[in-house]
This record gives structure tokens, sequence and C-alpha cells, in this order.
């Protein structure tokens, strides 16, 4: 028996998103200061932007080309999150394995919105029809 989602919230990849951009925001408290209004300020906007976009997507799931385009946008702020914290190791500012624990975070959760990407119209709210009456 399937589960009915009836939130975003509810949906797992949403879950692991929002786990991991709370994690991001903690790790990044400890860049320099420097860096606020730099990479800590994009790593944090983009994690968080992995999380805001499928909302978008849940609610706009009665059209499949705006459902797809924000899953889209949420898969490319997952990957921009993966840039920034391969910079962030670069930098000294976040310790490698920490950040190879968030950036495999980030694969499950990339793998997760193709994956929903391609079966886009299983999530895609049924169209009403016509009455035949009418």
């Amino acid at each position: 028996m399937t589960k009915i989602i009836r939130s975003h919230k509810e949906l797992e990849v949403y879950k692991r998103a929002f786990v991991a951009a709370m994690e991001i925001f903690q790790v990044s408290q400890k860049f320099p200061k420097e860096e606020v209004y730099s990479l800590t300020d994009q790593i944090r906007r983009s994690s968080c932007s992995v999380c805001s976009n499928l909302a978008e997507a849940w609610r706009k799931r009665r059209y499949e080309a705006a459902f797809i385009s924000k899953l889209s946008d949420s898969e490319m702020e997952a990957a921009e999150t993966q840039v920034w914290l391969d910079f962030a190791v670069e930098c000294g500012y976040l310790d490698a394995k920490e950040a190879a624990k968030l950036y495999q975070v980030y694969d499950g959760i990339l793998a997760t919105l193709v994956g929903m990407i391609h079966n886009a119209d299983s999530w895609v709210l049924p169209t009403k029809r016509p009455s035949p009456n009418k």
C-alpha cells in the first residue's frame, strides 16, 4: 500500500535535503568572518534552495512541465552545494571527511531528484476531465 503524501515535508528527499541544509548551516558557522558574504552565504543559500524548490515543485505538480522545471532547479542547487563543499575543503574551512559525508548525501538527493524527473507522470496530479453531460 502506498502512503498518500499531502505535503512536501512528507517527501523523503525533502527530509534528507532539510537535514543536510541544517548540517551545512552548523558547519558553516565555523567559516571565517570574511567569508560571510561569499562562501558562507552561497553554500547556505544553495542548500536551502534545494528544499524551497522541492516545495515549489510539489505545489506545481498540476502541470508536468512546471513540476519538472522546479525539480530541475532543485537538482541544480544540490549540485551547486556540492561545488561549495569542494571550495570549503580546498580553502581549509571544512574537514574533508565531513564534506565527503555531505557530498554523498547530496549524491543521494540528486539521484532521487533525477528519478522524480524521469517519472514525473507518476507524481503529477491527474487532470479533471470534462463531464460527458456538458
